[in-house]
């Protein structure tokens, strides 16, 4: 019994409010509310009409534009918001520069498909310009075919003279490897042969930084003569067709 009266005695000191930690009647609280936001508005009353707060700080205060929710996205005269990646093709997306080209400090990538023999071809080229005439390009194809499959690998040099022109031929030969993989109706063995190459190119300039490709070359395969087993070379033309895409890198 005396522990029932103890904890009522408790929960009641508790219910009371407490106005050291805040507590109080609702309407003493709204009273307090109500001084707080009138001092404040009188504070800034009392700041605005005051002639030492009315300076050039003031002045530049009210000046100063307020931007609403919504005019920063929109232009004057219909303008738009794309920021080009190059500045100079803003307003000139398909022109080229005057003069030659200039290929110096610029690295180009260059996907593409064609033909190798009879069979289709697909390569990915990565080049370099060290100078303005000569390059240098890695260059990775996969030859296809019904019974076997060759892979290529080859680091060509491209010799060229910079024409002031969309057109620009140049030339391309170089040295790499093939492998090429025998598929399950021919009973051999995958073999890897060194190889040569030359022909030439000629790209068509969308403008400055892209164009289109197309190439033609002889590719010598150093082999063995499967019944004679001498040495021998094979010969396959390649025709491709691709895009160059080409970015300056230093000044």
């Amino acid at each position: 019994m005396r522990f029932l009266l103890f904890m009522i005695a408790l929960a009641g000191f508790f219910s009371v409010p407490s106005r050291v930690q805040g507590g109080g009647s609702s309407e003493e609280l709204r009273t307090l509310n109500t001084d707080t936001i009138t001092r404040s508005s009188s504070e800034n009353a009392t700041t605005v009409l005051d002639p030492a707060h009315s300076g050039a700080e003031s002045q530049e205060s009210i000046d100063e534009p307020v931007a609403l929710v919504g005019e920063t996205d929109a232009l004057p005269d219909g303008q738009d918001r794309l920021e080009y990646l190059v500045p100079e093709l803003e307003g000139n997306l398909f022109s080229v520069g005057s003069g030659p080209r200039s290929f110096r400090n610029r690295l180009s990538f260059s996907p593409g498909f064609g033909r190798l023999g009879n069979e289709p071809l697909y390569l990915f080229r990565v080049g370099y310009n060290p100078n303005e005439w000569l390059g240098w390009e890695a260059h990775v194809g996969h030859n296809r075919g019904d019974s076997v499959h060759a892979l290529f690998h080859f680091l060509n040099a491209q010799v060229r003279y910079p024409l002031p022109f969309r057109i620009q031929p140049y030339l391309s030969g170089g040295f790499g490897i093939v492998m090429v993989f025998p598929g399950n109706s021919v009973n051999s063995d995958p073999v890897t042969e060194n190889a040569l190459t030359g022909g030439a190119g000629l790209e068509l300039y969308l403008r400055d930084d892209v164009a289109i490709r197309g190439e033609w070359r002889r590719i010598g395969v150093f082999g063995r003569d499967p019944f004679t087993q001498k040495s021998t070379t094979y010969s396959y033309g390649e025709a491709t067709l691709g895009l160059t895409f080409y970015r300056r890198i230093g000044s």
